[in-house]
């Protein structure tokens, strides 16, 4: 059970409902996904952050001086140091 209280994928409505089917198709990720990432859910009561967030991460894993791989490495390991669950 989440500690972060979120709205669930089917009761999205509007534009998070959008970014969810985004986030699912793997607008971000390049992955495409049954389910949107957790770490996206915690931002369901603000869409607007959501989406902001979404387009820094687009512009933050894309190839340049890291490739995205390097990237997702960095990220991992960074959360697993911190042993966050997202």
């Amino acid at each position: 059970m989440p500690r972060i209280k979120w709205i669930e994928e089917s009761e999205a409505r509007g534009q998070l409902a959008d970014l969810f089917e985004a986030a699912r198709a793997g607008v971000v990720s390049g992955i495409r996904r049954e389910h949107v990432p957790d770490i996206l859910r915690t931002m369901s009561y603000r869409p607007d952050f959501l989406a902001a967030i979404m387009d820094a991460s687009r512009m933050h894993f894309s190839d340049g001086a890291l490739t995205r791989a390097q990237h997702e490495m960095i990220a991992s390991y960074v959360s697993a140091l911190n042993k966050c669950h997202y």
